[in-house]
C-alpha cells in the first residue's frame, strides 16, 4: 500500500511551531521546563520544541528522551537520559508524535508517580483519538481520522522526507 501524505514538511513544522507558542503561552511565568520525548520521533519533536522556545521566550527548556519499549512497555523500566531528581518541581511536558490508544503514554508517565512534578502535560503531533487508556493530550498539532487498519507515520529527522503520512 502506497503512503498518502497528510501534512509536508512546512506545514509540519508550522503544526511544530504553533504547539510551542500554546507551550510558551500556557507556562510563561516558568524559568525552565522539561520537553521529555518518547525515544525516536518523539525525541526529535522534543528538539524541535525546545529549538522554538529558545527562539520565542527566556524559558530554559531542557530535552530529555524518555526510552520504553513501544510494543510491549509492561516488560522493561522506562528510562531517562537524565537523573529523575533532575525533573522535580519543574513542568515536564511529555511529546511523541502520534497518539493512538495512549498506551504508551500511560507507561511512560508512570515514573512521574514517584516524583513531585509541578505540572505535567502531554503534547502530540498527531491524534488519532483511539483510547483505550484515558490520556488526553494538552497540546495536539493535527487531529486525524483513521481507520483502526491504517498506520500514520510522522517522519521529523529526516529533512528530505519531512512530514506525515499515511499508510
Amino acid at each position: 500500500m502506497s503512503a498518502k501524505q497528510v501534512l509536508d514538511g512546512p506545514a509540519l513544522l508550522q503544526k511544530i511551531r504553533r504547539i510551542s507558542f500554546q507551550i510558551f503561552e500556557n507556562n510563561f511565568e516558568e524559568k525552565e521546563i522539561i520537553i521529555a520525548g518518547i525515544v525516536g520521533q518523539g525525541f526529535a519533536l522534543a528538539e524541535i520544541i525546545c529549538k522554538h522556545l529558545h527562539e520565542i521566550s527566556s524559558i530554559q527548556a531542557k530535552a530529555v528522551s524518555i526510552t520504553l519499549n513501544k510494543d510491549v512497555p509492561y516488560e522493561s523500566p522506562v528510562q531517562f537520559d537524565t537523573d529523575l531528581s533532575a525533573l522535580e518541581n519543574k513542568v515536564v511536558i511529555i511529546v511523541d508524535d502520534v497518539l493512538n490508544t495512549g498506551r504508551t503514554f500511560s507507561y511512560s508517565l508512570a515514573p512521574f508517580l514517584s516524583i513531585p512534578v509541578k505540572k505535567l502535560q502531554v503534547a502530540v503531533l498527531i491524534d488519532r483519538n483511539y483510547r483505550k487508556f484515558p490520556i488526553a493530550a494538552d497540546y495536539i498539532g493535527y487531529a486525524l481520522s483513521t481507520t483502526l487498519s491504517e498506520h500514520v507515520e510522522v517522519v521529523i529527522s529526516d529533512p528530505a522526507k519531512c512530514g506525515v503520512y499515511l499508510r
